[in-house]
């Protein structure tokens, strides 16, 4: 017979879920992912993926996975501080070069890179100071490092920054300390403040770490993230990626020094403890993702093109689209009720698939549908959610 307090506890938790609207129904894709794609039987215009450069089902990188599968295996079943494979070699030495960095480490995904890297650079001791959006991963990884002091600043302000660095510089005197942030914060779209991050980092001897989940294939020219947006290469000592966003396929990578590589290799217990990664097919279409992103820039462009589009209409429109500056676009409602009757409503009448968000995701009156085109997208497709979004938003009272 199960234990009555373990019984007790589960249920008073998923009581709390359902009362909290956590338990909400999970959507089932029946599709690839693009920008129109198959949804609990119901084609829909997907408009809230992370598929950036609508790269999830391009076709080169399907047959790429196929063709590494036959070369390879299916699987890796091994740990990587036993044995690795060539083309996993190949494949961070190609992330590497694209993060302007000298090497690059994979992970399962991204979150366990986030937690790998953070908990093992960090001792007793030491010193992180972090924005108070930063991811879960983040936080989770700042956690992880036990008998750190931790430091909350208050969202992209600088002056607090500073401010936090400066009453902390005698305790921190003998021991390291890492500035980290979101490039792209996911809920708002906005974007760190790089420059002034590298110029007090400097002046209190501090280093950064960059989490690039959102931003790389997304930021820069060429779509390489962050520090190429900024021009900031050699200034920033870690950044963190995934695959499965704007390349498409699935993991994650700490990139950075060789030396921040071989460290990790060895001390970084998510990664040396964990099996089978990344496996073949993984590896063939995330090479042939690099060098799609390479030879067609083009892609980044029309994701920009849609991207300034979608936003100017949006604001003409009347929403309110809070302080974005990338294609992460949030429609800011304010009320829990309107966020999922809108967003209820665009995919059962409209055939527009996007999903709300409400506190403690965010904060409360910030309640939002969160929006994110890619380069996809066509314009035909974002006039007919526009026209739907000005429809529904008056009946509902949104503008």
């Amino acid at each position: 017979m199960s234990n009555k307090k373990y019984i007790e506890f589960i249920k008073e938790q998923v009581d709390d879920l359902k009362n909290t609207g956590f338990l909400s129904k999970i959507n089932i894709l029946e599709s690839s992912v693009s920008s129109k794609s198959i949804i609990d039987g119901k084609e829909v215009i997907f408009l809230c993926s992370n598929n950036y450069l609508g790269l999830a089902n391009h076709p080169e990188m399907i047959k790429a996975a196929k063709d590494f599968a036959e070369k390879y295996g299916a699987g890796i079943p091994a740990g990587r501080g036993v044995i690795t494979m060539s083309i996993i070699l190949e494949l961070e030495k190609k992330l590497a070069e694209f993060k302007g960095e000298e090497s690059a480490l994979c992970y399962p995904t991204g979150y366990t890179a986030n937690i790998g890297a953070i908990w093992s650079l960090m001792s007793e001791g030491d010193t992180i100071v972090s924005d108070e959006l930063n991811h879960a991963s983040i936080i989770d990884g700042c956690r992880l490092a036990r008998g750190t002091n931790r430091i909350v600043y208050r969202h992209l302000d600088m002056d607090d920054l500073e401010a936090k660095m400066k009453d902390s510089v005698k305790a921190r005197s003998k021991t390291k300390t890492m500035i980290i942030t979101d490039s792209v914060f996911s809920m708002d779209g906005d974007i760190c403040k790089l420059p002034e991050m590298i110029e007090i980092a400097e002046k209190y001897d501090a280093f950064i770490f960059l989490d690039e989940a959102h931003a790389s294939g997304v930021l820069g020219k060429t779509g390489k993230g962050t520090v190429e947006h900024y021009n900031a290469y050699g200034k920033v000592e870690v950044q963190m990626g995934t695959l499965s966003k704007a390349i498409g396929t699935l993991g994650g990578y700490v990139a950075g020094s060789e030396e921040l590589y071989y460290y990790l290799h060895r001390r970084s217990r998510p990664f040396y403890f964990s099996t089978g990664f990344p496996h073949p097919a993984v590896c063939g279409a995330t090479l042939k993702a690099l060098e799609i992103i390479h030879r067609e820039p083009e892609r980044i462009e029309r994701l920009w093109n849609n991207t300034r589009y979608f936003k100017k209409e949006l604001e003409n429109l009347g929403f309110n689209i809070g302080i974005s500056q990338t294609p992460i676009t949030p429609i800011i409602i304010g009320s829990p009720e309107k966020a999922q009757t809108l967003s209820r409503l665009l995919y059962e009448k409209e055939g527009i698939f996007v999903q709300a968000f409400s506190y403690p995701i965010v904060p409360k009156g910030a309640d939002r549908i969160r929006t994110i085109v890619n380069a996809n997208h066509t314009r035909e497709q974002l006039d007919y959610v526009l026209g739907s979004l000005e429809n529904l938003g008056k009946n509902l009272e949104i503008i």
